[in-house]
């Protein structure tokens, strides 16, 4: 209830009215203090203000705003307005009347409303129960009714009063919102043959009831093996449990296993990928260094040693070598005789003193074979070799040195890359390159 000291307050039902289905219900609604509202608007709606059940305004009943369904089913006892009650009558009511309403009073600019539950309920259909055969050791019992609202409360009770609490229960409720149900019971033990269904509405407490007397022959009869059969049964089952349990627990430790196998194996990959890094990184920077190495190592010989200018000796080459007219390089010349052992030039100056180098360029130097090395003065010069007092690295790659008789102690041999760079460290003796 709603309440204003301005104009009035509207007063409904505190309690909730109960209406039976098919009949008649009375809303009570007034104002106070008691006047005469037949200039008012009035409205009746249901849960919404736009559902509207009755308006009355400007003397007289408005259809235009009302709900289909309650058309023809609603009125109004207009004596009762100038006493300031606003009664609303509903004619057949039906399920869908169940719920809250409210009455609106506006004057000009003010208005008020209070508010009710409305309880509808009806008794349906008296239980219909029969017997549908024999299920689980006992027999199966269906009790069915319908046209019932709200949802009736199901009850079976043997002829002893003592109530079965184990059966199934279905509700179905149709278009107008009335419920079917259907309520089925096993009944086990021979002395509740005889059994009663019992539906009651729990608004207006109205029953209805159905008892039923079970054959002695609808009953399963009992065998001697039957009792033997369900142990061994049971024992099955058991057995069964356990096998599970058992293959369960075996495949689980099989799963960690294999993946502790999996997780093995992932660390050994990993670690052989680690050091394959780590070989590819060492290479890296083994190339690296060598690179800075060669080009630190090419500044340091211009610095420590003196670059040394060749002339070749034209007499002292090689049939099957061509030397340049400037005579600073010499070329193989293409022949079908045979070059024999030495096919070698030496040089027209000779190294006393002092620390030297001197740069060689090779063309095609993976597809030649060459060699380079010193001999002494005294040396013949239309070939040299080891027996003439020649000495010569063959090969060179790489860093190498070889041993001298007599003053010469030293000679180093050494290339760099990109081309070759040659460095020749000599004590006093006349030599020739």
């Amino acid at each position: 209830m709603s309440v204003s000291t301005e104009e009035f307050v509207v007063i409904g039902s505190s309690d909730p009215i109960v209406a039976v289905l098919g009949g008649n219900i009375t809303l009570p609604c007034r104002v106070f203090p008691a006047m005469n509202v037949e200039n008012m608007e009035l409205r009746w709606f249901h849960s919404n203000f736009s559902e509207a059940v009755f308006i009355y305004q400007n003397q007289q009943e408005q259809r235009e705003e009302q709900l289909a369904q309650y058309t023809g089913r609603t009125s109004l006892v207009k004596e009762f307005l100038t006493w300031g009650e606003a009664i609303l009558h509903i004619h057949n009511v039906q399920a869908f009347d169940n719920g809250l309403y409210t009455c609106f009073f506006r004057k000009g600019s003010f208005y008020e409303s209070a508010s009710l539950e409305l309880k509808v309920a009806g008794v349906g259909s008296g239980p219909q129960v029969h017997i549908t055969g024999p299920e689980e050791d006992g027999v199966r019992v269906v009790c069915k009714a319908s046209g019932w609202f709200p949802k009736p409360q199901v009850q079976w009770r043997a002829l002893s009063e003592e109530k079965f609490l184990m059966f199934s229960e279905i509700h179905v409720q149709n278009a107008e919102g009335l419920f079917s149900v259907e309520a089925a019971l096993v009944v086990k033990h021979r002395s509740s043959r005889n059994v009663t269904c019992s539906l009651l509405n729990p608004i207006l407490s109205q029953e209805k009831a159905m008892a039923i007397f079970i054959p002695e022959d609808f009953f399963p009869q009992t065998s001697p093996w039957m009792s033997a059969f369900m142990g061994i049964l049971t024992l099955m089952m058991l057995l069964l449990l356990g096998t599970a349990y058992y293959t369960k627990r075996e495949h689980t430790a099989k799963c960690q296993e294999m993946q502790e196998w999996e997780k093995l194996h992932r660390e050994k990959e990993e670690d052989q990928w680690a050091k394959e890094e780590a070989l590819k990184a060492r290479d890296e920077l083994q190339a690296d260094l060598d690179w800075r190495k060669s080009v630190y190592l090419a500044d340091w010989r211009k610095e420590k040693f003196q670059p040394l200018s060749v002339t070749l000796d034209p007499e002292s080459a090689h049939p099957n070598l061509a030397v340049s007219d400037e005579k600073s390089s010499v070329t193989w010349k293409n022949t079908t005789e045979d070059p024999g052992k030495h096919c070698s030039i030496l040089g027209r100056e000779g190294i006393t003193s002092g620390r030297c180098y001197w740069v060689v360029e090779i063309r095609n130097g993976d597809r030649s074979e060459w060699c380079l090395g010193i001999c002494r003065g005294d040396v013949e010069r239309t070939y040299c070799w080891k027996e003439q007092n020649c000495y010569q690295n063959k090969d060179v790659n790489g860093e190498e040195s070889f041993q001298m008789p007599g003053e010469l102690k030293k000679a180093l041999i050494m290339s760099t890359v990109p081309g070759s760079m040659y460095c020749l460290s000599v004590l006093p003796s006349p030599m020739n390159k």
